[in-house]
């Protein structure tokens, strides 16, 4: 009865974890993403809210690791992806996004009131992928994958929300989003996270080779 009842349960989580994926794709897809042959990967903006009692500075200095990481982990995911030719479009190596970033007085800091298309002129790319993260833990460093009932039941399942997004460099306009509640069942690091995710959304990734000759089609 017991393993019943903890099945139930499990069940039931799963079903919710898979219920807050939420992913968008722009109906004029197709007609803004023509042409577009290289993507640059910005540092994704992090809040974060530990238990600790850290100081602000050093809050903001954790944030920004956590930011850097994620861009990182996508930058393994579509480069390893990549190579077996799934894509359509290339990616810009973040060494190079970043140090031109710099190069232009563009800091973690103040990357959020860039424009997509002031990035995308200053990257030299035809869009950008950026995103937000909301974390209450330090997910680069890694986290515990355990699943614990009582954790459960004190919510304490959730580590936080990322959102991934594509936009035109041309125009500006949003081409595609994907949120994602992130739980135990989620990842141990932020590689993993961005590997299970991004595997997941692999079949409405705007970008699939598989998915645009399954549209001509």
């Amino acid at each position: 009865m017991g393993k019943r009842i903890l099945f139930f349960f499990v069940f039931l989580y799963g079903l919710w974890g898979y219920a807050q994926k939420d992913i968008f794709e722009s109906n004029r897809f197709d007609e803004l993403s023509e042409g577009h042959e290289v993507l640059a990967i910005v540092p994704f903006i992090t809040q974060l809210e530990l238990e600790q009692n850290i100081s602000k500075e050093e809050l903001k200095q954790l944030a920004q690791k956590e930011g850097y990481a994620v861009q990182d982990a996508l930058e393994t995911y579509f480069s390893r992806r990549k190579k077996r030719k799934k894509f359509n479009v290339d990616f810009q190596n973040v060494e190079e996004t970043n140090a031109l970033l710099t190069k232009n007085g563009i800091t973690y800091e103040n990357i959020d009131i860039r424009t997509v298309k002031e990035l995308s002129n200053i990257l030299g790319v035809d869009g950008i992928i950026s995103g937000s993260l909301d974390l209450n833990v330090l997910l680069s460093k890694g986290v515990s994958t355990d699943f614990n009932l009582l954790d459960y039941f004190r919510g304490k399942t959730n580590y936080g929300r990322i959102g991934i997004k594509i936009s035109d460099g041309s125009t500006g306009k949003l081409l595609w989003k994907y949120e994602k509640i992130i739980t135990k069942k989620t990842g141990k690091n932020t590689n993993e996270l961005i590997d299970k995710m991004m595997k997941a959304a692999s079949r409405k990734f705007p970008y699939d080779k598989e998915k645009k000759r399954k549209k001509k089609s």
